[in-house]
C-alpha cells in the first residue's frame, strides 16, 4: 500500500504493509526458492523494484524507502550467489498506468489518481512489465540482466513527463 505522505508526519502503522510486501515478501519467497534453484542447478530471482528505488523524490515517504531496500536486495543477493548458476534480475519500472497504483498512492481518491498520467500519451502499462521480465527470463542462462530501468518515452526522469493537455 502506499500513499503520498511526508516522512515526517507518516503514521507507521498503516505503512508497515509496504514493507511487508516488498520487502519481507521478496525476502522470504527468495528465501524459500534458493534451495530449490541450487537442487536444479540453475535458476533466476526477478525482483521488483521501481525508480522509486534508485531516486527519491517528495512525498515518497515509506514506498521509496521499500523500493530502495529492494534494489539493495538484489544486489546482495547478486554477490551472495556469485559462483552458483543463479541469475538475480532487478526490474525498476518508472510510470506504469494500473487500475490500482495510483488510487491506492492517494488513499482512494480517483480524481488524483488519474492527474498522475494525465496528458501522458503512451504510459506503460501492466503487459509492458511482463514483457520485460520474461525478455529477461528467456536469455540463455549466461546472461545475467542486473537491472532493467523501464519508463516511458514521455518519461525523462521522476520528475520530467512530457504532457499532452488538450
Amino acid at each position: 500500500m502506499r500513499r503520498q505522505s511526508k516522512i515526517r508526519i507518516q503514521k507507521f502503522g498503516p505503512r508497515a504493509k509496504t514493507y511487508e510486501v516488498n520487502v519481507t515478501g521478496a525476502v522470504r519467497v527468495t528465501k524459500a526458492m534458493i534451495p530449490l534453484m541450487k537442487k536444479h542447478g540453475e535458476g533466476h530471482i526477478v525482483l521488483m523494484s521501481s525508480t522509486a528505488g534508485r531516486i527519491a523524490y517528495e512525498n515518497g515517504g515509506t514506498y521509496v524507502a521499500a523500493k530502495h531496500a529492494v534494489a539493495a536486495i538484489a544486489g546482495t543477493l547478486r554477490l551472495e550467489l556469485n559462483g552458483h548458476p543463479i541469475r538475480v534480475t532487478e526490474i525498476a519500472p518508472g510510470m506504469v498506468k494500473t487500475d490500482e497504483f495510483a488510487v491506492t498512492r492517494f488513499a482512494g481518491d480517483k480524481t488524483k489518481a488519474a492527474k498522475v498520467y494525465e496528458g501522458v500519451e503512451k504510459p506503460l502499462t501492466d503487459a509492458d512489465i511482463a514483457e520485460t521480465i520474461r525478455w529477461a527470463v528467456m536469455l540463455p542462462s549466461h546472461i545475467n540482466i542486473d537491472l532493467l530501468v523501464v519508463r516511458p518515452v514521455a518519461q525523462a526522469a521522476q520528475h520530467k513527463v512530457h504532457r499532452v493537455i488538450k
